[in-house]
Parts: C-alpha cells; structure tokens; sequence
C-alpha cells in the first residue's frame, strides 16, 4: 500500500470513531447503527455482546431518552492492517447529567459528580459500504 492509501484508510476509520460519539451523544441511533458492518458487534463495557446492526439498535434505544451524555475522544490510533482491515484505540472520557435537572442559563445542566475514563478496542473492514466498525468493545478502566 502507499502512504496516501494508509492516510485514507486512518481517516476513514478515525470519521467512524468521531462519528460513533456524534451519534451516541444525539441520541441518532439509527445513523450509529449504520457505522457498523451488517454483521459487525459491539461489546458493552458491561461485557455483554450485541451481535448485528439490530441487536446495536435495540440496545441503543432502551437508554434513557433523558440522559445527557458527552464523549471526549482522544489519542485515536488507527492501525492499518491491509487494505481492507484496520484496527484501532481510542481513549474517552465520558460526562454524563439528567436534562430534566434544574438547567443554568449559561452553564446548561449540572454533569454527574462521576467521570468515567475508558476506551474503545476497535476492528475495522472494508465493505461494499465503505469502511465499518466489526468489532467496538468499549471499557472503563477509571471513575471519579
């Protein structure tokens, strides 16, 4: 592969990252789904697996319609593999609040006392698609 391939390839899959947390915090679990292969998983930090695009959705949308999340992805690090495998780790930190509190009219609503410092392990593919998650497992690996 030449170099201008591997940049491609680290762009796309980094769009996918960045879009993942996009999505997730909108609450837009139909355009989060499709981030995915057909086929592809994602392992809850929990440890439980979602297994297809279906099984992401359902899981997505039985969150709390109410709860305010924010993603702060960093160090995303793509590792190209071949040219239609990659892989991939991103840190994040992830603030959360409840938007029926009480909202500051600067401020917005008050955050979680609790911050939460995991990572996302990500496999990537190439498909008829374009690029796609196959595998997301996210964990926390520490609290405040």
């Amino acid at each position: 592969m030449t170099d201008q391939e591997i940049i491609s390839i680290e762009r796309a899959c980094t769009r996918l990252v960045v879009d993942f947390a996009y999505f997730s915090d909108a609450q837009n679990y139909d355009a989060l789904v499709l981030l995915f292969a057909e086929n592809g998983s994602m392992t809850r930090p929990t440890g439980d697996p979602l297994i297809g695009r279906a099984s992401i959705l359902k899981s997505y949308r039985s969150r709390p319609s109410g709860r305010v999340t924010r993603h702060i992805c960093t160090n995303i690090r793509i590792q190209v593999d071949s040219s239609d495998q990659a892989r991939g780790l991103t840190y994040a930190v992830v603030y959360s609040a409840n938007a029926d509190d009480p909202t500051d009219a600067h401020f917005g609503v008050q955050a979680d006392a609790r911050r939460l410092v995991g990572e996302f392990e990500d496999e990537f593919v190439r498909t008829q698609e374009g690029w796609r998650f196959s595998a997301r497992r996210a964990r926390f690996v520490m609290h405040t």
